[in-house]
């Protein structure tokens, strides 16, 4: 029975906005409306994430097609491999490397906002500090003892923890609020990479409620023909 507790809590608590390691969470708003800022999130994704992690479950054909973009512009700005738009997002890193260099196999990434959900991604990459007791120098307050370096610390800066908050040390090529905004933007994406079917439900689900709108008029309609000559 306890153990059948714990599990739901560790279920719920990505929902609830709970960091299960460290630092509790800044609410995260998902926004799957904004291609933009998906396409942004995507070219992020590549640029960043993928030398080291895959996304094994998902196409650079199926990122296209729902982001509006074209085969040969992915091919152009997403594909690093040699190879083509109908193959998974793989890594060229091996897994010996990866464990050799990290401690660990970097994880695959395309389920990684389903099984940490959005708050903790959001939080967890605006939340590196320096500690240089750490192989890459740099912890994290939301995931104490992370194995990953910072990536984006060209663009964030350096931050140190001082009393339990952090505090900007050196600046990125960005200021905070640009760099908050492409992380948005990344979280997004990963979140659209997790369940890419949402955006054609939210496609559908639209069509559904006008359709339902327009039945529900002519329903009043037939109904109103019906019962005149009772009223």
């Amino acid at each position: 029975m306890r153990k059948l507790i714990l599990a739901c809590l560790l279920a719920v608590a990505p929902a609830l906005g709970v960091a299960s390691e460290g630092a509790a969470l800044e609410p995260f708003k998902v926004d799957l409306s904004n291609r933009a800022g998906l396409q942004r999130g995507a070219r992020t994704f590549v640029n960043y994430c993928v030398s080291c992690h895959s996304a094994e479950f998902m196409r650079y054909s199926r990122v296209a097609q729902d982001l509006g973009l074209t085969a040969e512009q992915v091919q152009t700005n997403m594909v690093f491999n040699g190879g083509d738009v109908n193959q998974v997002m793989r890594v060229a890193l091996g897994k010996k490397d990866g464990a050799r260099w990290f401690g660990q196999v970097p994880p695959d990434l395309t389920l990684a906002a389903r099984s940490r959900g959005a708050d903790w991604l959001y939080g967890y990459l605006r939340s590196f500090y320096l500690d240089p007791s750490r192989p890459f120098g740099v912890n994290n307050t939301v995931f104490p003892n992370a194995a990953m370096p910072h990536v984006l610390v060209d663009l964030q800066g350096t931050q140190a923890l001082h009393d339990g908050h952090l505090k900007t040390v050196s600046e990125g090529t960005l200021k905070p609020a640009e760099y908050d905004a492409v992380v948005r933007d990344l979280v997004n994406f990963m979140v659209y990479m997790g369940e890419p079917a949402k955006l054609v439900r939210y496609g559908l689900g639209i069509k559904v409620m006008l359709f339902l709108m327009v039945f529900a008029g002519l329903a009043y309609m037939v109904k109103r023909e019906y019962w005149r000559d009772i009223h």
